[in-house]
């Protein structure tokens, strides 16, 4: 990519998160690390383009017109769908901009709205109760006695929900391996699922968005999570073939695999520890401890690898709504 393509790619992620009418610092952020992933925040002044787009509103129209190549208006497409479902389904107002912006980059409409729908379906799920963790714990031989559950005494053992930390883990890391980026869409409302069924666990009633504000405060925004998943798979997939070809792109998806791997895995055992521990850690604590077992976890991925890779084979991205609800 030119840089007016690599403008055009980030102003097209910087309107979808604007798409809703909500403007923040986290959007800044996630704008920013994009910029990052494709080697661009050395030849753009960010701030200065940043206002540009807030207060000029661009045409989206003239915005799109650097993208000639039916890989590159394919990937705006699939960020900017990425973009606006990574904190939740989509609404009616991001509906419409995707709508326009498919229309805007000559994609064919049955399948540009499928993906929307299939990615805004797949974030939904994730806003729908679930059972605690011992719920999706089945591959553990001895399921969890029926015991009820007090707060900071687990309905399963440590056994089962490290398996299910674990499970969960390896399952993220083999979607980051897929080619589609529908797949790497569902990352984040597995890591959502994976928090709020180990708080359900421990006794604390919980929803969406208390999975959301735990995540968050360990420092993993949702939206920029995605954004960078989504630039890692761009630059493998898209431009893999130039500079180090095919070997090179495996390369990098195997490091991006590894990676989406020990960020779940790290997750997971802040979550056990923190509602273990009846929920006293502070968010100092927490993004301390989640940066320590995010190194840790890093050295496990390679062990886990050939699991990583069978997983990935069995699954199927038109089933990916049914796996984040059992997620």
């Amino acid at each position: 990519m030119d840089q007016q393509q690599t403008r055009s790619i980030l102003t097209v992620a910087l309107m979808a998160a604007f798409a809703d009418g909500l403007k923040d610092e986290r959007e800044r952020d996630t704008v920013r690390q994009l910029a990052e992933t494709l080697g661009a925040e050395g030849s753009i002044d960010l701030p200065a383009w940043y206002r540009d787009v807030l207060l000029s509103k661009p045409d989206l129209a003239e915005v799109v017109k650097p993208l000639d190549t039916p890989g590159l208006r394919q990937y705006a497409y699939e960020m900017a769908v990425g973009v606006v479902n990574a904190d939740g389904a989509q609404n009616s107002a991001e509906a419409a901009f995707l709508a326009q912006l498919a229309r805007l980059l000559d994609l064919p409409e049955a399948a540009s709205s499928s993906m929307a729908q299939q990615a805004s379906a797949v974030a939904a799920a994730a806003e729908e109760p679930a059972s605690p963790a011992a719920a999706v714990a089945a591959a553990v031989a001895a399921p969890a006695a029926a015991t009820g559950t007090v707060l900071g005494k687990a309905s399963i053992s440590d056994a089962e929900m490290d398996k299910t930390i674990l499970t969960a883990s390896i399952t993220n890391a083999a979607l980051e391996l897929l080619p589609e980026s529908i797949a790497s869409m569902a990352i984040i409302p597995l890591q959502m699922r994976l928090v709020y069924r180990i708080g359900k666990s421990y006794g604390y009633e919980m929803d969406s968005s208390h999975a959301r504000d735990f995540i968050a405060t360990l420092g993993v925004g949702l939206t920029s999570q995605y954004v960078e998943q989504f630039g890692r798979k761009l630059l493998g997939g898209l431009l893999g073939g130039l500079g180090g070809g095919i070997g090179r792109t495996v390369g990098r998806q195997a490091a991006s695999s590894g990676l989406t791997f020990a960020t779940t895995y790290a997750m997971g055992r802040v979550a056990q520890r923190y509602y273990a521990g009846g929920r006293t850690l502070d968010s100092a604590s927490l993004k301390e401890t989640f940066t320590a077992l995010l190194g840790e976890a890093r050295g496990m991925a390679p062990k886990y690898q050939a699991q990583i890779e069978q997983a990935a084979k069995t699954i199927d991205t038109r089933n990916l709504v049914s796996l984040v609800r059992q997620g």
